[in-house]
């Protein structure tokens, strides 16, 4: 049996919306006999959370997971995000303004539940922040460069001081030569040290900033970038980040997505 860790009081929220450009249905497609978003909250069982709940826009979404014995809860469908939906589930389940409260992705099926503990726990350990959040360390220049791995970059105390799609930190000196800085060129020719790290999408929060925080101006830098994430650094709110050795498990955006998914659990 797993030990709990210290003060391990916190749930695990994982929204779920039925509609998906890219892969329609996404929460019930089957993985090896169950539906996805099964999977994912049967991970986040694993973990030492107080309680896994399905914040779902559907009402096939809440029966698949009752038939599972996984908790749902039916919310609006008209949420613009994710968060959007936490907040209401946070309601929907009474949860005080200090209760913590992890955001699992329902198209992360194979997500470490040791990951989910430390990303609580450092919310705990750091009453400053507002919000954790998880990163690793980047070992592929390509990840560096490509926009759609988002990066971050973090303080001394590891409080983050800016996500970006860009390569950043910046590396003034690894720069190509200007010969090679045309459109068919990497503007680096290899990594910085220390590495910089990309962000995991996986977050803690604190039940009452999690009420607020769809209530907060979208900020310019976050409309920018697309980082919803961007918008409480913009406020004036800390995210603490973890820093874990290994890259997570692959996510589902695309039916290429699920068959590997499928393929790594054995489907």
């Amino acid at each position: 049996m797993r030990q709990s860790l210290p003060d391990s009081n916190f749930s695990v929220l994982i929204p779920a919306r039925m509609a998906s450009s890219r892969l329609p249905n996404k929460p019930l497609a089957d993985i090896a006999g169950l539906p996805m978003v099964v999977r994912v909250a049967q991970r986040a069982m694993l973990s030492n959370a107080r309680q896994v709940v399905v914040a779902a826009d559907d009402e096939r979404i809440v029966a698949a997971c009752a038939a599972h014995g996984v908790q749902a809860l039916l919310t609006r469908q008209d949420h613009i995000s994710g968060s959007d939906r936490l907040a209401e589930a946070c309601q929907l389940l009474g949860l005080s303004h200090e209760a913590v409260v992890v955001n699992v992705q329902g198209d992360e099926p194979l997500i470490d539940p040791a990951l989910i503990d430390q990303v609580a726990q450092l919310l705990i350990d750091r009453p400053e922040a507002s919000m954790s959040t998880a990163a690793h360390a980047i070992t592929l220049l390509a990840d560096f460069c490509n926009p759609n791995v988002v990066k971050v970059v973090t303080d001394a105390r590891q409080i983050a001081l800016y996500f970006s799609r860009a390569p950043i930190p910046w590396w003034r000196d690894g720069q190509s030569a200007a010969s090679n800085l045309g459109k068919d060129h990497e503007p680096f020719t290899q990594l910085p040290t220390p590495p910089p790290l990309r962000h995991v999408g996986i977050y803690a929060y604190r039940a009452g900033f999690l009420a607020q925080f769809p209530q907060l101006p979208p900020a310019p830098i976050e409309q920018l970038e697309s980082l919803e994430q961007l918008r409480a650094l913009w406020h004036g709110h800390r995210i603490a980040v973890y820093t874990t050795d290994q890259a997570p498990g692959p996510g589902v955006d695309t039916p290429e997505d699920l068959e590997r998914v499928r393929a790594a659990i054995g489907a």
